[in-house]
């Protein structure tokens, strides 16, 4: 199974332990089928609101990840049962509104990704699963399309913490990934979050350098338009990102 570089990144930094993952808008699964197959979470969920999407994932699903349960019993002889013949990771389909996870009923650790979404709307599902859920151990993996800007001036206000965040570049699009934690869960390893971000701009150099670079050119015309439509004041977000500077680690 290969996925692409922006689905890559986001797999990549799902690296906690974490009872339940819920990979929501999750199209054909592929990002929850690779956190399956390397036993990610005790129990990956699919979300997604297309029910002949869902029909066809679960299939395959069933196929390739078939349930298997242990029998009465099977567990309590002195020996393990061999790798190849362990239960394979649990996984459930849910054909449901993001907005509506059953986080209740699944105690333990979760982890929410939404990616593939517009800002706008990731905001308005994570602000309401927050709402429902203030208490829970939750984190979020967020990887929108737009309005990156808005949904980190969110996430401050409602005072997230961030773990950690990353840019990848694929065919010609830029993408932030930010994997965050609510407050009733920051720990000393979460720092505050940054409304135009602070660890997007600290590359290793080569590629990674010109990605950083091009992403902040892009962002500072993308704002300069908006300013110059005269719709809205965009110039204290034209500061901000005109104030970033990008860093290299020196080459060897």
């Amino acid at each position: 199974m290969t996925l692409g570089k922006r689905l890559a990144q986001i797999d990549a930094m799902v690296t906690a332990d974490y009872a339940h993952i819920w990979d929501c808008c999750c199209d054909h699964g592929l990002l929850g089928a690779k956190l399956l197959s390397r036993h990610a979470a005790s129990c990956i969920h699919f979300v997604d609101r297309v029910p002949a999407l869902m029909h066809a994932l679960e299939a395959k699903l069933q196929h390739f990840y078939p349930l298997e349960l242990p029998q009465p019993g099977s567990q309590s002889g002195p020996e393990p049962s061999p790798p190849s013949q362990q239960p394979l990771p649990h996984w459930q389909v849910h054909c449901i509104d993001v907005a509506a996870l059953p986080l209740q009923q699944h105690p333990g650790k979760h982890l929410v990704i939404i990616a593939g979404v517009g800002g706008d709307l990731m905001m308005q599902l994570v602000a309401t699963i927050h709402k429902k859920h203030p208490a829970a151990d939750i984190d979020f993996l967020l990887c929108p399309v737009q309005h990156q800007f808005a949904l980190r001036e969110q996430l401050i206000q409602l005072n997230f913490g961030l773990r950690t965040e990353a840019l990848v570049e694929e065919k010609q699009r830029f993408y932030e990934v930010l994997l965050v934690c609510t407050h009733a869960v920051r720990t000393q390893d979460c720092t505050n979050i940054s409304a135009v971000g602070e660890q997007i701009w600290q590359s290793s150099g080569g590629a990674q350098t010109k990605t950083a670079f091009g992403y902040l050119e892009k962002t500072i015309r993308h704002y300069q338009r908006i300013q110059r439509g005269n719709a809205v004041d965009v110039q204290p977000i034209i500061q901000a990102y005109q104030a970033v500077t990008v860093s290299a680690a020196a080459e060897s």
